[in-house]
């Protein structure tokens, strides 16, 4: 019997194993659809976490952007309130004048004088002032002024900025510019003031004008007329010939000089009405004089024979000008004239060769 049951049990062996064959493809081909649908599924998920990342990025920079605008409006906001409440204001600047108070051949000097009103109610500090001043687009001058002061809460003050303009080192720069000549300027003006709320803020000032680069007129005596003559005292006229070579005119107030015949000393001379000295222009005037013909010695006897009679003139004339007064020299050195006396002293009195 026991050999008879072997077979059945091989049998049952080999049909189980068959079985199990059969029964591993259907594990493997599980397994492969399995993991087919694994693989499919992974770019799912690798495509939803972009996308969450995507949207978690753009949140970040929205709530990022959103909190800074918040933040800016606020901080406006608060501005605002602070300036309501306690009432903080910009400053204002205004020129309160332009003056030149010196002006004359080498240089002309101003004063810029600018108002400025604080409203809010602490003082402020005037931290710097910078300025310039220009011709036709061309530096003329430019300086800064530092730690320039505080205005005074709820006040005004009137600031004032000394300039110097040289004039050597405009015509050094510049070939153009020449004496006599009145050129265009611009001056800019830049006040850096410290304002609660506000912070630094800068107020920026412009006046245009012009400024004369002024010439000394020359001066001549074309000769001397005599009203009464002696020995002990002669009373005689100076006919002077101004020519003004600026492109301005000059009104004369007063003269300032010594006049010197045959090296002596006739003293100084006295205006006795102004004149108006026309630009570009020669101008006459006659000036009364009063000397003591015997002090000149041998020079005397040509002065009388109506020789030529050499001269010298020193001194300043004080003139006025569409920019303020000047005072001017004038030189004049190895001059001749001519002596002429009236018929009552023996001369022919004959003004026909008077230049008027």
């Amino acid at each position: 019997m026991a050999s008879y049951d072997k077979p059945e049990v091989v049998e049952r062996d080999v049909k189980d194993k068959e079985h199990e064959e059969d029964d591993k493809p259907i594990v493997v081909e599980r397994d492969v659809k399995d993991k087919e649908h694994k693989e499919d599924d992974k770019p799912e998920v690798a495509e939803r976490d972009v996308k969450d990342k995507g949207h978690k990025e753009d949140d970040k920079e929205e709530g990022k952007g959103g909190f800074l605008e918040k933040v800016k409006d606020f901080i406006h906001d608060i501005g605002e309130k602070i300036e309501g409440a306690i009432g903080f204001g910009k400053p204002t600047a205004d020129l309160a004048a332009l003056r030149i108070s010196s002006i004359n051949l080498e240089k002309a000097e101003f004063v810029i004088e600018i108002l400025i009103k604080n409203p809010n109610p602490v003082p402020i500090p005037l931290i710097d002032i910078n300025y310039l001043i220009e011709s036709d687009g061309r530096k003329l001058i430019s300086g800064l002024i530092p730690d320039a002061g505080t205005i005074q809460a709820h006040g005004e003050e009137t600031v004032k900025i000394p300039v110097t303009l040289i004039y050597d080192d405009i015509k050094n720069t510049y070939d153009d510019i020449k004496p006599g000549s009145i050129i265009p300027y611009k001056i800019k003006v830049d006040l850096l003031v410290d304002v609660p709320v506000f912070g630094r803020i800068t107020l920026p000032f412009e006046k245009t004008g012009e400024i004369p680069i002024p010439y000394k007129p020359d001066i001549d005596i074309e000769k001397i007329k005599f009203d009464r003559f002696s020995f002990e005292e002669t009373v005689a006229v100076l006919h002077l010939k101004l020519e003004n070579k600026n492109d301005f005119d000059l009104g004369l107030n007063d003269l300032d000089y010594e006049v010197w015949l045959c090296d002596e000393s006739i003293g100084s001379v006295d205006l006795q009405k102004s004149a108006n000295l026309v630009k570009n222009g020669i101008t006459y005037i006659d000036i009364p004089i009063t000397f003591r013909p015997k002090d000149f010695g041998s020079a005397l006897w040509d002065m009388i024979r109506g020789k030529g009679t050499g001269y010298s003139m020193k001194g300043n004339i004080n003139v006025d000008t569409p920019f303020g007064a000047m005072k001017l020299p004038i030189t004049k050195e190895g001059g001749t004239t001519r002596i002429k006396k009236n018929k009552e002293d023996g001369g022919d009195d004959d003004d026909d060769d008077d230049e008027e």
